[in-house]
C-alpha cells in the first residue's frame, strides 16, 4: 500500500476529490494581501511608487541579478590582479544599483510599509551585507576576517525564485511538502533514538581503534556520539567497516566491567543491515512520496485548476483592494476576471458575453454596500472552474449548496458557522447576485 493510496482511502467516502479539497483548503486559510499605494496621485511619492512597481523596473532588476550571477561565475584561481580589480569594480557597481533599488522603494513605500514585505527585508539585508563586504575588502585583508560576507553576493540569486511560473510551482510544492515532513522527521527521529540506545548497550564498550571503524570520534560510548555514528552510517559512508568493528570477540575499553575483556556481538550484522535498509529505502521512499504527492497533480494538464493557481487571485485582488478590507464593489468583478489568466480567470481576450455568463454562473450575493467578499469570490471561482456542486438545468441550487455545506463540515469540522456562511452563502429569494 503506497503513501498516496493510504491518503486517498481516508477521503474516499466524500464526493470532493483531492484537488477540490486542496483548493477549498487554500480558500479557508487565504487572506487579502495588503498592498501599499499612495492616496494622492499628484505627489512625487506616487510617481515613484508607480515606477518601482512597473514591469520594466522589475525586469531590469532581474536582468541585473542575472548579470551579477555571471560575474560571480567568472572568478577563478590565481587570476591576475587586473582581472580581480575588474570583478571587484563590477561587484561595486551591482551593489550600488541594488542599493538604489532599496532607496527608491523606501521613498515610494515609506519605511514602515517597505519593511512589511518579507522580500524587501531580504533585499535590504542582502544590500547591507554586500556594502559591509565591500568596505571590509577595500579597507584591507588584515583589518578583519569576515569572508562569510561574500555569501550576500550570491544571496541575490534567491530573488529570482519569485519570478517565473515554473519556479513558483516548484517553490509551492516544496513549501506544501513541509506540512507532512514533520511527521516523517518524527518517525526518523524515533528510529535513530531506538537504534542509538540499542547500540550504546551492545557496542558501547568496544575498544577505540584509529585504524578501524570504531574511533575516538565514531563510537557508541555516549548517546550523542551514537547518533552521529548512525547519521554517518545512514549516508552510506563505510558503514560496513563500522559493522565489522562491532562483531564479537573485539577488545574492550579499560573502563569496561566485562571481566573477559571481550566485547562486541554478531548481532551487529542484523543491527546495521536493518538500520541501513530502513534509512536508505523506507525513509528515502517516504520522503519522495510526500513530495511526489504534492508534485504529481501540479505537472498535469495546466487547464485544470489547482491550488497553485490560486495565488494569482490573491495578488490581483490586492490591486483592487490595496487596503486589504476583503471587499470590492461588484462592478469591478468583470475587470477582475479579465485580469486573471485561465483556468482561474478568463484572460484579457475573453469576449464580454462569455465573461458575464461566468459571473451569472458564479451566483455571488451582493452585500448592502454593493460589495462582494474576498473569500466568497474565490470560493465561487473554484466551484465554477471545477464544477463543485453547481446547480445545472432542473437542479435545485439550494439543495446543492446544502450538500456542499454538509460535506465541508464533515471534512473541516473546525470551521465556524460564520466562515461556512462566507464560503457558501445561504441564498435568499430577495438577494441580489453579481451578473
Amino acid at each position: 500500500i503506497t503513501f498516496q493510496e493510504q491518503g486517498d482511502k481516508v477521503m474516499s467516502e466524500y464526493s470532493l476529490e483531492k484537488n477540490e479539497r486542496a483548493c477549498i483548503d487554500f480558500v479557508v486559510s487565504a487572506k487579502p494581501l495588503t498592498r501599499y499605494m499612495p492616496q494622492n496621485r499628484n505627489t512625487f511619492q506616487y510617481r515613484m511608487w508607480k515606477f518601482v512597481v512597473s514591469p520594466p523596473f522589475e525586469y531590469f532588476i532581474m536582468a541585473m541579478i542575472a548579470l551579477n550571477t555571471i560575474v560571480l561565475m567568472m572568478k577563478y584561481h590565481e587570476a591576475s590582479p587586473e582581472y580581480e580589480k575588474i570583478l571587484r569594480n563590477l561587484n561595486i557597481i551591482f551593489t550600488v544599483l541594488f542599493f538604489l533599488e532599496c532607496k527608491l522603494k523606501i521613498v515610494a513605500f515609506g519605511i514602515l510599509n517597505y519593511f512589511r514585505d518579507a522580500w524587501n527585508v531580504f533585499d535590504f539585508v542582502t544590500v547591507l551585507g554586500s556594502i559591509t563586504d565591500i568596505l571590509v575588502t577595500e579597507l584591507g585583508k588584515n583589518f578583519i576576517n569576515l569572508s562569510f560576507l561574500r555569501l550576500f553576493r550570491a544571496a541575490r540569486l534567491i530573488k529570482l525564485l519569485r519570478q517565473g511560473y515554473t519556479i513558483r510551482i516548484l517553490l509551492w510544492t516544496f513549501l506544501q511538502s513541509f506540512k507532512a515532513l514533520p511527521y516523517v522527521c518524527l518517525l526518523i527521529a524515533m528510529l535513530f533514538f531506538i537504534y542509538a540506545i540499542v547500540g550504546m548497550q551492545v557496542f558501547g564498550n568496544v575498544k577505540l581503534d584509529d585504524e578501524g571503524g570504531i574511533t575516538e570520534h565514531n563510537n557508541f560510548q555516549t548517546f550523542f556520539q551514537a547518533l552521529m555514528l548512525l547519521f554517518r552510517s545512514a549516508t552510506g559512508e563505510a558503514w560496513q567497516e563500522i559493522m565489522l568493528s562491532c562483531l564479537s570477540k573485539k577488545p574492550c575499553e579499560q573502563h569496561s566491567l566485562n571481566g573477559e575483556n571481550v566485547c562486541g556481538s554478531d548481532f551487529a550484522y542484523f543491527y546495521f543491515v536493518s538500520f541501513i535498509f530502513l534509512c536508505s529505502f523506507l525513509m528515502l521512499n517516504l520522503f519522495v512520496a510526500v513530495i511526489m504527492d504534492n508534485f504529481e497533480y501540479l505537472t498535469r494538464d495546466s487547464s485544470i485548476l489547482g491550488p497553485h493557481h490560486l495565488d494569482e487571485f490573491v495578488r490581483i485582488w490586492g490591486d483592487y483592494d490595496p487596503a486589504a478590507t476583503g471587499r470590492i464593489t461588484y462592478t469591478k468583478m468583470y475587470e477582475l476576471l479579465r485580469h486573471m489568466s485561465p483556468p482561474l480567470g478568463l484572460g484579457k481576450k475573453c469576449p464580454v458575453r462569455i465573461a458575464y455568463k461566468r459571473l451569472v454562473r458564479m451566483d455571488m450575493p451582493i452585500a448592502e454596500d454593493n460589495t462582494v467578499h474576498f473569500t466568497t469570490t474565490l470560493m465561487a471561482l473554484i466551484r465554477t472552474a471545477l464544477d463543485i456542486k453547481i446547480a445545472k438545468a432542473g437542479a435545485d441550487k439550494f439543495e446543492c449548496d446544502s450538500e456542499l455545506r454538509k460535506e465541508m463540515m464533515a471534512i473541516w469540522p473546525t470551521l465556524s458557522q460564520k466562515t461556512l456562511d462566507i464560503l457558501v452563502p445561504p441564498h435568499r429569494a430577495v438577494d441580489l447576485t453579481v451578473g
